[in-house]
C-alpha cells in the first residue's frame, strides 16, 4: 500500500522552501508527482543565513522561525493549487525545517520550523525532527538521502554514486553486494554563494560567470583540504560553515569563484578515492547541477558525470521527495538512518509527529 505525502525541504544555501508531492510504500515503490520551490525573499534569506552562521538574540530566532514556518504554509498551498486533485488524497507531511546549527561531532543539531503550525494549517499530520535520534544513537544525523538513493538506483550498474550538490556536498556509494557508504564529502554550493553575494552582489554564481572567468589558484585548494575534517573517512557529516577555513580572500572575484569550485570538486574526489572502489558512473544533484564550471570540473576527476534528469528525476526537488519518502518510512517502523550513513549503532527510525486537532 502506498501513502501519498509532501516533502519539504530549506536547504543550507537559504533560497527558498521545495515542495514536492510523492507516492510511495517508504521502500522502492515511488511515484514523482512533481514540486515547486517558494524562494525566500531577500531580507527573510539574509535574516536566516546571519542565525544559520553566527549567535543571535533568541527573541530574532523565534521569529525566523515563525517567518519560515509561513513560509512553508504557503509553498504547500502553492503546490495544493496547482496540484488540486492529488492535493485531496495527501495524508501525511515530511517537514525537514532549517538548520541553523549541525555539531555531530558534538552530538548537537538544531532545524527551526514549527511542524505544529504546519499541521494546524495544512489539516495534516507532520512528521519532523529527522536528525536527533541518529544523533542520540551516536550517528553523525546526516547525510538522510543517502537510503533514498539506494532505492532510486537500485537498478544501477555498480559501482554508482550519487553525488549531492547542496550548501554542503554529500555522496551515497553503492556496491557489487548492496553495501551503502554515505556522508559529507565537504563544501558544495555554500561557499561559492556565500562569495557571490559578498564580492558580486549576486545571490549565486549564476551559469558559471565567475568561475569561467578565473583561474584556479592551486595552493589555495590544498590549504583549504589540509584540514582535519577532509582526512576522515565516510561516514561523516558537516555544518555549511565548518568551512570558513576556506580563504579565497587575496583573489580575485573570479579567481576565487573558480578555486571555490575547485575545492568542492577536490574534496569530493578525495573523499569517493577512499571508497573501496571509484564509480563507474556519478549521479549529480542538487543546485550544483547547474554551475558548468562545477561540473567540468568533477567529471575531470570522477569519469562519467549525469545529472538525475537524465534519470528522470529533479534535481531541484529531490530532497524534498526525500523527506515525504522518509516520513513514510517513519509512519510505518522503518529505519532512516543506518550505520554505514550516519555511523549510528544501529538501524534507526527516529521522527516525531504533529498532529493537530
Amino acid at each position: 500500500m502506498t501513502t501519498l505525502a509532501v516533502g519539504l525541504m530549506s536547504g543550507t544555501s537559504g533560497d527558498g522552501v521545495d515542495a514536492a508531492l510523492l507516492e510511495t510504500d517508504g521502500e522502492t515503490k515511488i511515484g514523482f508527482l512533481g514540486g515547486i520551490t517558494l524562494p525566500y525573499d531577500s531580507d527573510l534569506r539574509a535574516r536566516l543565513l546571519e542565525a544559520s552562521q553566527h549567535d543571535i538574540p533568541l527573541n530574532e530566532l523565534l521569529q525566523i522561525e515563525a517567518d519560515i514556518t509561513d513560509h512553508h504554509v504557503q509553498a504547500v498551498k502553492q503546490l495544493f493549487s496547482q496540484q488540486a486533485k492529488l492535493a485531496k488524497k495527501v495524508e501525511l507531511v515530511g517537514f525537514h525545517g532549517h538548520t541553523v546549527r549541525h555539531l555531530p561531532g558534538s552530538g548537537m543539531t538544531l532545524q527551526i520550523g514549527n511542524p505544529w503550525t504546519l499541521a494546524r494549517e495544512l489539516k495534516l499530520p507532520v512528521v519532523s525532527d529527522f536528525r536527533r535520534c541518529d544523533m542520540a544513537a551516536g550517528g553523525q544525523g546526516a547525510p538522510l538521502v543517502a537510503m533514498f538513493h539506494r532505492a532510486l538506483f537500485s537498478d544501477e550498474p555498480r559501482p554508482t554514486l550519487v553525488l549531492n550538490l547542496g550548501g554542503v556536498a554529500n555522496v551515497t556509494w553503492l556496491g557489487d553486494h548492496d553495501e551503502i557508504i554515505a556522508g559529507d564529502t565537504g563544501p558544495g554550493c555554500g561557499l561559492l554563494d556565500e562569495w557571490a553575494v559578498t564580492m558580486a552582489d549576486m545571490p549565486h554564481d549564476r551559469d558559471g560567470h565567475l568561475a569561467a572567468a578565473g583561474k584556479i589558484d592551486a595552493e589555495t585548494v590544498e590549504a583549504a583540504l589540509a584540514t582535519p575534517f577532509f582526512q576522515q573517512p565516510l561516514p561523516k557529516s558537516a555544518d555549511r560553515y565548518d568551512f570558513d577555513h576556506v580563504d579565497v580572500s587575496h583573489l580575485s572575484v573570479e579567481d576565487g569563484a573558480a578555486t571555490l569550485c575547485a575545492v568542492t570538486a577536490e574534496a569530493v574526489y578525495r573523499a569517493v578515492a577512499k571508497l573501496p572502489r571509484m564509480p563507474k558512473c556519478t549521479w549529480v544533484t542538487g543546485g550544483g547541477v547547474h554551475h558548468p564550471v562545477m561540473m567540468k570540473l568533477l567529471s575531470q576527476r570522477l569519469g562519467k558525470i549525469r545529472v538525475v534528469n537524465e534519470f528522470g528525476l529533479n534535481p531541484d526537488t529531490l530532497e524534498a521527495e526525500c523527506f515525504a519518502w522518509l516520513a513514510v518510512r517513519q509512519q510505518r517502523g522503518l529505519p532512516l538512518t543506518i550505520p554505514e550513513t550516519t555511523g549510528c549503532d544501529q538501524p534507526r527510525a527516529g521522527g516525531t509527529v504533529a498532529v493537530f486537532k
